[in-house]
């Protein structure tokens, strides 16, 4: 039996102020071929899963919190306990709004890697409106530098 525990999954820090644990797939013990899943944890009043799209539909389910799905042209409030549907190809982008940390699940078939990790982690992840289609109206800004770096 392969097993995956949260409290051992060290997981990754991202530049949009989230941290990702793979739990199926990446650097989990438990890997699978029709689909990857995490935990992610969005610190408070920003913390974002960049405005991206990819190959592979997914899911994200809202465990806690208050965030902002953006999907394609569609903007929306998610609260604990809503989940949304994202089509292959999609641009989407979710951020907390909340005050406190906000935690989701993701689920993605089929498995393998998105882009946007890489591109975040080295500077590159495209800019919408820029390089990719524009966010909804209304939408809170893609976080594309860390803290830091916007301090400079």
């Amino acid at each position: 039996m392969i097993l995956a525990d949260l409290s051992q999954i060290e997981g990754r820090l991202y530049p949009a102020r989230r941290r990702t644990q793979n739990v199926v797939g990446g650097a989990s013990p438990i890997q699978a071929m029709a689909f990857s899943l995490g935990y992610v944890t969005l610190e408070p009043e920003g913390g974002q899963v960049p405005w991206h799209n990819h190959d592979q539909e997914e899911v994200y389910l809202l465990l806690q919190g208050v965030a902002e799905m953006c999907l394609g042209e569609e903007r929306s409030t998610l609260t604990a306990g809503q989940a949304v549907y994202i089509p292959s190809g999609v641009f989407h982008q979710l951020t907390n709004i909340g005050e406190t940390p906000a935690k989701m699940i993701y689920c993605y078939g089929p498995a393998g890697d998105v882009a946007h990790w890489r591109q975040e982690l080295a500077g590159t992840l495209p800019k919408a409106g820029v390089d990719v289609p524009n966010l909804p109206d209304g939408a809170r800004p893609q976080i594309t530098k860390t803290f830091e770096q916007e301090a400079q």
